[in-house]
């Protein structure tokens, strides 16, 4: 499975990190090696404008979720695209600080939060949040006791793309 992160925004970020985490919540959930995802980090402006566009809804958000394929939807041979997490890495500091966490742990709080959006979780119903959260409680702490080391010489695609 390819993940591929592009970096569009000023705020500085570690997106190794944020490929190694993706890739162990796609891993754990059971995503196919040949699906791919994308993550992009942008400014406040640029997931305003998307907001907009796609949700009607009006100023900057932390995280969008674009869903393409779901696993097992695609024959074999067939380009498969879990999808595209947007991130804004200024919102996810502003909560941050509001919420005594750090902007680093937010981003990988809206990183494992978009990724099961795309694997269909919701948090509409109280029952669907307290399993979407409950989920997203474990991949981090696993993840995080885990600490995968990154790779080294090859495995994973990274298009790093910085402003």
């Amino acid at each position: 499975m390819a993940v591929f992160v592009a970096d569009e925004q000023t705020r500085p970020i570690d997106v190794e990190h944020l490929r190694r985490l993706a890739d162990f919540v796609l891993a754990d959930r059971g995503v196919p090696a040949s699906m791919d995802l994308s993550i992009l980090c942008v400014d406040t402006g640029a997931i305003a404008a998307l907001n907009a566009h796609h949700l009607g809804a009006d100023g900057p958000t932390d995280v969008l979720a674009f869903p393409m394929d779901l696993p097992g939807e695609s024959g074999p041979g067939e380009p498969s695209i879990l999808g595209d997490v947007v991130l804004c890495p200024e919102i996810a500091a502003e909560q941050a600080a509001r919420q005594g966490n750090t902007p680093e742990a937010e981003l990988e709080l809206l990183v494992a939060h978009g990724i099961l959006h795309l694997l269909g979780h919701d948090h509409a119903e109280p029952e669907e949040r307290d399993v979407m959260l409950g989920l997203t409680d474990r991949l981090l702490a696993e993840f995080r006791t885990a600490r995968p080391e990154p790779a080294a010489g090859g495995g994973v695609e990274i298009d790093v793309e910085a402003p």
